[in-house]
């Protein structure tokens, strides 16, 4: 009989076993589906909390904790850290150096806060911090020295710098009055001052999760996530800038403290919160808060457990039913016991003890089914966290936009610490819940004191180098008055180049194009044109139809000029443009035909009619010997007498300019000025005869090239050129010349940012102080890419991608300065262009007596098409220089090769004209 009893009693006591799993404990085990399901929900409280519309009712606050970048290892410095959260308050003093063997040194001490000061006045805890400070500065011997203080303080705080920290609400075992709403930086310093025998600058206040994100930075840059387990829990991680919608900027990243504690306030987790959790939250010091904490910290593990144990000895599944008043007691099972209880070894040992001081004379089967009870809720926990780590990892890598996420996960906390299976179920199910993602879990060794000093050392440097950088850009920031004075001495050096005595020495050439007018509709004919003056070269037919219907048809093939070519002899130069020409013409089957052509030179020229232009000298990289001084129109023609393969007729030398301003005059008859703004720069517009000195006759107009690119060539804009574009012109083809627009124009403007790039990483800003070969190439930043950089709707990890691939290592904060220097080059490009074309049209209102012009401006060019800030900031700058023109801009889509045409167009007709009358006078 006893025997039957006894297994009954084992089965009995077994099957209630699993009943009591079943009904209580079972609604705290989760499947993966559930937990993916957490994942999910957290992520969306966390996108609510970033967001700008639905921050205020989010329950997840996601702070902004203003800390931008994790240590990089450059950080030193002697700091003190202040810890402030836990239940104890520690003060350290933390050297960082860059000793290999030691790289931090700390020392530290313990303060106690008592019971009744945590739940006492603002007043008596500031000064109780303040006199622990002054203490600790005593017995350390650095009363005198202003050190930099960091504070972590472990509670909910809104911030909008990194040395100010509006307390939200008190949290864990806190209850401090007439702190809330308050900022405890003032509050401390207020604390200081009244004692009046030190000073602290507080640098920065961090949270600690922060501070442990930053600790274990300092060990491993890959870390971007600081978890705490502990008394209370929470995380903070590096969110991307653009998506913080509570603070202004896009560039780069921002710790966020996410506050994760209060997920659930707003009822969202209560299909998983159990009976045991409501009443949990019934007795805390702050009901209805921080749910989510209740269920996974240390601060209410020990009495989750106990709450489940009363239950089921009430329900005669414990100890035989017994109840004793220590086993009622609230904060009799601690966090620590729990931990204790599931020791492999000896837990069941230690289970024996704990339950035994409580009175409640505990079977052996007991102590299986405790230890089992502390397992669910310490796992639960473990789950719970995971889960909403989850959430924060799968968020992390959709923002890197990787296939797979590598990163480090820095913990800390007592719960992570000193549980003896915590750290392996949470490494495990977090693995489970994102397979995409290889995650290292770093403990934080040291707890958030060091990351604290991490983050003030930061806060040091990066003040210090902003400043710095600043004031390097600042030389590229050109005043209304400075831009107005380039505007005045452009006007001078136009007076220059077109006065008679003074147009041999003047910079500013003013070359008469022997263009007299605009197209004026009835032109008609099919013409060859040839477009030279970049690494490419064109050839285009242009069918030209006048009468009611104007129609122009153009066909046209692109060739390059290979390198050699550009710096080669000239016969060989003109080889390559007639080899092309025959090409062009056998691909349009018109090798017969004596087609009039058109010859687009981008390049000074001195005309003396429109079929005659002498090569003054080559700019952008051409250097073929035997051009410069020679008519480049007799240079083509030697070269097709030397292929005998088909004879054209060259009607006209054309540069860029004019031909653009006559493509976009043709379909707006106000345009009468011309802009390149491209690999080079350049203007022409309608001149007046009479002012044209270098030109007989004064009726009429005549179309001036100004080869504006050598303004300041005389030395009239040293004073507004860097030490940077010094060096872009003493490493340039073409030394001392060109400097206007090699301060304006796409070729150079990639040297001077990577001139800027080079003097900022000496002088250890960017790329790690490293620099690269890559860095070293001369031309390796092209328009193109200083186009993609500036791009708004480039992300930064895009633009360091465009670095990447450019082969510069580059991080988030180097791509932001990267981009603020391509922002301030190009930006002083498109001002000082645009002083320049302003010294052009109200000199063109001037020299027509008119007190407001209206005029149109035909614009060519890849910087100017394809740069996305650069056609803005230039349109603004000719109107706030030239107030009394209204200036049009059009964008010439085909290019010069029209333009070309359609003067070659004129040309034969003004060849007719001349044949006529002098037909009619023989």
């Amino acid at each position: 009989e006893m025997t039957q009893n006894y297994v009954n009693y084992y089965h009995t006591k077994w099957f209630n076993c699993n009943t009591i799993y079943k009904n209580y404990l079972y609604s705290m085990r989760f499947s993966d589906e559930t937990l993916h399901d957490i994942k999910c929900r957290f992520r969306r409280e966390l996108e609510n909390g970033l967001g700008r519309d639905t921050n205020a009712t989010a329950t997840v606050k996601m702070l902004p904790t203003f800390v931008r970048s994790i240590p990089d290892g450059s950080e030193k410095g002697d700091f003190i850290a202040l810890d402030l959260g836990g239940s104890n308050f520690r003060i350290l003093r933390v050297k960082v150096s860059h000793d290999k063997k030691q790289p931090v040194q700390m020392e530290s001490q313990v303060y106690e806060t008592p019971e009744d000061i945590i739940h006492g006045s603002g007043t008596q805890l500031f000064d109780h911090v303040a006199d622990c400070l002054g203490d600790f500065m005593e017995k350390q011997k650095i009363k005198d020295k202003k050190l930099p203080v960091g504070f972590t303080f472990s509670f909910p705080c809104a911030q909008t710098k990194l040395d100010e920290a509006v307390l939200l609400t008190w949290t864990k075992k806190f209850k401090v009055s007439g702190v809330e709403g308050m900022d405890v930086v003032k509050l401390l310093n207020k604390a200081i001052k009244k004692r009046g025998d030190y000073e602290a600058d507080i640098m920065a206040v961090v949270n600690d999760t922060t501070g442990t994100m930053m600790t274990c930075g300092f060990d491993d840059q890959r870390c971007e996530v600081g978890i705490i387990i502990g008394t209370g829990t929470n995380a903070c991680y590096m969110e991307e800038l653009r998506h913080i919608d509570l603070v202004e900027g896009d560039e780069g990243r921002m710790c966020i403290n996410t506050e994760w504690g209060a997920f659930g306030d707003d009822g969202s987790l209560e299909d998983l919160r159990t009976e045991f959790d409501r009443e949990i939250d019934r007795g805390s010091v702050n009901p209805g808060k921080q749910l989510f904490e209740k269920m996974v910290s240390g601060m209410y593990m020990g009495e989750l457990v106990r709450l489940i144990l009363v239950k089921m000895a009430k329900e005669g599944l414990l100890f035989e039913g017994r109840i004793t008043p220590e086993l009622l007691t609230k904060g009799k099972i601690e966090t620590k016991h729990v931990s204790a209880i599931e020791k492999s070894k000896e837990g069941l040992t230690k289970c024996k003890d704990i339950l035994t001081r409580l009175g409640v004379e505990p079977s052996h089967e007991d102590c299986v089914s405790v230890q089992h009870v502390c397992t669910i809720v310490s796992f639960r926990s473990a789950n719970l966290i995971a889960a909403t780590l989850g959430g924060i990892l799968t968020h992390l890598k959709d923002n890197k936009g990787v296939p797979r996420l590598r990163t480090t996960v820095g913990i800390d906390g007592s719960m992570y610490k000193m549980h003896p299976q915590y750290a392996r179920r949470l490494h495990k199910t977090v693995r489970r819940l994102v397979p995409d993602s290889d995650v290292r879990f770093l403990l934080s060794e040291s707890g958030s004191a060091k990351g604290a000093a991490m983050v003030t050392a930061v806060a040091y440097r990066l003040a210090d180098q902003a400043r710095q950088i600043a004031q390097t850009l600042a030389e590229f920031c050109l005043s209304q008055a400075q831009l107005l004075e380039v505007k005045t001495r452009m006007r001078t050096e136009i007076e220059n180049g077109l006065g008679k005595a003074t147009h041999s020495s003047a910079t500013v050439k003013m070359l008469p194009s022997y263009v007299r007018s605009t197209p004026d509709g009835t032109e008609n004919g099919d013409f060859l044109a040839l477009d030279l003056g970049g690494t490419n070269f064109r050839v285009l037919l242009v069918k030209i139809r006048s009468g009611k219907r104007r129609t122009v048809e153009m066909h046209n093939k692109i060739y390059a000029i290979p390198i050699e070519v550009m710096q080669g002899t000239g016969e060989e130069l003109f080889d390559h443009i007639v080899h092309c020409i025959s090409d062009f013409l056998d691909y349009m089957g018109m090798k017969s035909a004596r087609l009039p052509l058109g010859f687009t030179f981008s390049f000074p020229c001195h005309q003396k009619s429109l079929d005659a232009g002498i090569l003054v000298n080559w700019t952008k990289g051409f250097k073929c010997t035997d051009c410069e001084g020679e008519d480049v129109v007799e240079l083509l023609r030697e070269g097709i007498k030397r292929k005998e393969e088909f004879d054209l007729d060259v009607v006209a030398v054309v540069n860029d300019t004019v031909g653009t301003m006559m493509t976009c005059a043709y379909e707006e008859p106000t345009c009468e000025v011309g802009l390149i703004a491209g690999t080079g720069s350049n203007a022409c517009y309608m001149e007046e005869m009479r002012n044209i000195e270098t030109v007989e006759g004064n009726e009429g107009r005549m179309c001036v090239n100004m080869e504006w690119g050598a303004f300041g060539d005389n030395g009239c804009l040293d004073d507004i050129r860097t030490q940077y574009d010094r060096a872009v012109d003493e490493n340039s083809l073409n030394e001392g010349k060109q400097r206007y627009e090699k301060m304006c124009s796409g070729m150079y403007l990639g040297e001077i940012v990577r001139n800027i790039l080079i003097d900022l990483t000496k002088r250890g800003f960017l790329f790690r102080g490293q620099i690269s070969e890559t860095l070293k190439t001369r031309g390796i930043f092209e328009t193109k890419f200083l186009s993609q950089i500036e791009s708004d709707r480039l992300a930064l990890l895009q633009v360091r991608a465009i670095l990447q691939q450019l082969g510069l290592d580059s991080t988030c904060d180097d791509s932001i300065i990267v981009k603020e220097v391509c922002g301030t080059v190009s930006r002083r490009a498109a001002q000082i262009c645009g002083a320049g074309m302003a010294a052009v049209v109200d000199k063109i209102r001037e020299n027509r007596g008119l007190e407001h012009l209206d005029i149109t401006v035909g614009v060519d060019g890849t910087l100017y098409k394809l740069h996305p800030h650069f056609s803005r900031i230039f349109h603004q700058t000719v109107k706030e220089l030239a107030p009394k023109c209204n200036v049009n801009f059009l964008l010439s889509e085909d290019g010069s090769g029209k333009g070309a045409a359609l003067i070659t167009a004129v040309g034969c007709r003004q060849r007719e004209q001349e044949a006529q009358n002098a037909a009619q006078q023989a």
